[in-house]
């Protein structure tokens, strides 16, 4: 009966080498990779943007030194670690990109604003579609990766 017990439980090295195979695997996939940069930069923009609308910033202000200070921080890790690509001349795009995310951001801040929605709440609404949005634009606009393959 004893033996039994042994038989069924999967040897430690081996349950280590699979978790491990499968972080690779998943680190291997860029938008795994991006959606973990991504996350970084959104915990330092946003706690950016709290810290200043708590200082009574006024909203854009603090959304515009979130998003700069953000991007700055943002650049190097996104084209390092999701694209691969260190180049620095693509900041302007990348600038570009997030200016247009801002953009839109501001809008809808806006708008939660003038249904007197508090800014923290608004802000933290929005952090998903507009990291998905900046993913697709980076990808298509800076980076300029042409093939569909989200693994590289």
């Amino acid at each position: 009966m004893d033996n039994n017990i042994h038989e069924n439980i999967i040897p430690a090295r081996t349950l280590v080498e699979r978790v491990l195979g499968l972080a690779k695997y998943l680190w291997s996939i860029r938008f795994i990779r991006f959606l973990f940069v991504g996350g970084v930069n959104t915990l330092f923009s946003y706690s950016v943007f709290s810290a200043l609308i708590l200082l009574k910033i006024h909203y854009a202000i603090a959304s515009l030194l979130a998003t700069i200070l953000g991007v700055l921080f943002n650049f190097f890790t996104t084209g390092r670690i999701v694209f691969n690509n260190n180049d620095p001349k693509l900041i302007l795009k990348f600038f570009g990109v997030y200016g247009i995310t801002y953009l839109i951001g501001l809008f809808f801040l806006n708008i939660f604003n003038s249904y007197q929605v508090n800014m923290l709440i608004a802000g933290a609404l929005l952090v998903f579609p507009i990291a998905i949005l900046s993913y697709f634009l980076n990808k298509a606009l800076v980076f300029q990766v042409k093939n569909d393959k989200i693994i590289k």
